[in-house]
């Protein structure tokens, strides 16, 4: 096990001289404070004893109805027995990890990924082969060559891990007419999908295309999470899985955790139930949707010829792509000196692949932050390409 690139970032980026472009965390001062404390207080003074106490590993069944019902607005049909809540989506790719993969077992994956995802499965000392993706998400015809270029040498995926919609970290939304082949392409070949949905509800210009899960209850393993329409740091996200995944995965969790938190649980359905937490997502994408345009904005009228980048319609991320001969990695000890901080590309392969890209994102600075940000790392790259024009010439 390996020290995530991001995790080593964050000492330094955290620092408050330091414009941060790095992190991934929701805006959670945007939260109804006061609203909350209240929620909390009726909460203890309520079921204060049975929220501090242990609970089924399964989780609150009051709950998993709730979330069936936040499901059915994305168009997924579930029932509460088909849910089974983590600590976190990151508990549930860890538990995914320990259920389906063996040491040498090989997984599909975008290239880039998300890094936990990178990390639970090469914990699991799985091997991540990644697949192309463009401005329209993972490429079928890659997925195609990916399973051909298996069968070539005698073996097969245990399954494809997707994140279809604003993709983290590239910000992409795999189009309705992929996701249709992409799970033609998995059923014919028998592969099952782990589909990957933090951000769907975070969205800019309209709500996405439906998610996989939706479109087929077999083969397709989802990933939900609090995080991004409430509270990060309550911990809370769940997995749907057909009744002998769920059977497994309860196993795992009474092996790890005995059960989730009862205290979070609690919160997550009172604010679900209680508050106008629809309401609240909006206020969340109307922050972000500002945050993304000025950090579009600022890309566009600092940084040089030659570097390009994505234009997400949801979630807290672009990837910026430098010009040619530029290292993002080794750039990034000139661009902390300079006060800002990003994360280099390569913290999301398994490959070393990435050398040339960076995450960007822009959910926790302010519009007039991220501008300055920006300034400040433009003027990084500009001094970069000086010194890669510099020794070109004179290598001439």
């Amino acid at each position: 096990m390996a020290q995530s690139e991001i995790r080593a970032l964050f000492s330094v980026a955290s620092r408050p001289e330091v414009v941060s472009l790095a992190g991934g965390n929701p805006y959670t001062a945007a939260l109804p404070m006061d609203e909350l404390g209240e929620m909390f207080t009726r909460l203890l003074s309520q079921v204060g004893a049975e929220a501090l106490g242990y609970c089924p590993g399964q989780g609150s069944v009051a709950l998993r109805e709730a979330l069936c019902g936040v499901l059915e607005l994305s168009g997924i049909r579930a029932s509460a027995d088909d849910l089974v809540l983590t600590t976190g989506a990151q508990q549930g790719l860890d538990l995914l990890a320990r259920t389906f993969l063996d040491p040498g077992d090989i997984v599909l994956a975008e290239g880039p990924t998300y890094v936990g995802a990178l990390g639970a499965f090469q914990a699991a000392q799985a091997d991540v082969r990644h697949l192309p993706m463009d401005d329209d998400g993972l490429i079928p015809a890659g997925l195609e060559e990916g399973i051909a270029a298996l069968a070539r040498e005698g073996r097969q995926a245990k399954f494809l891990y997707t994140i279809p919609t604003y993709q983290n970290p590239a910000g992409v939304t795999l189009t309705e007419e992929r996701r249709e082949e992409i799970l033609r392409i998995a059923e014919r070949h028998g592969l099952l999908v782990i589909e990957d949905d933090p951000y769907s509800m975070i969205n800019f210009e309209g709500a996405p295309p439906a998610p996989l899960r939706a479109r087929a209850e077999r083969g397709v393993i989802y990933l939900g999470t609090v995080s991004k329409i409430f509270a990060a740091g309550l911990r809370l996200g769940w997995v749907l899985a057909p009744p002998a995944v769920r059977d497994k995965l309860l196993l795992a969790i009474e092996a790890s955790i005995l059960c989730p938190s009862g205290l979070t649980q609690e919160a997550t359905l009172r604010f679900l139930t209680e508050m106008e937490w629809r309401q609240q997502v909006k206020v969340f994408n109307t922050l972000y949707r500002e945050r993304r345009d000025a950090l579009l904005g600022a890309l566009g009228d600092y940084m040089p010829e030659g570097m390009t980048w994505t234009r997400p319609g949801g979630g807290l991320f672009i990837w910026a792509t430098l010009p040619e001969g530029l290292d993002s990695k080794a750039m990034l000890p000139r661009a902390l000196q300079e006060r800002v901080a990003y994360v280099p590309g390569t913290g999301f392969y398994a490959d070393g692949n990435g050398r040339r890209e960076m995450r960007l994102n822009f959910s926790t600075q302010t519009s007039e932050t991220i501008r300055e940000g920006v300034r400040r790392l433009a003027g990084v790259v500009a001094g970069d390409i000086d010194l890669r024009d510099t020794f070109a010439g004179g290598a001439a």
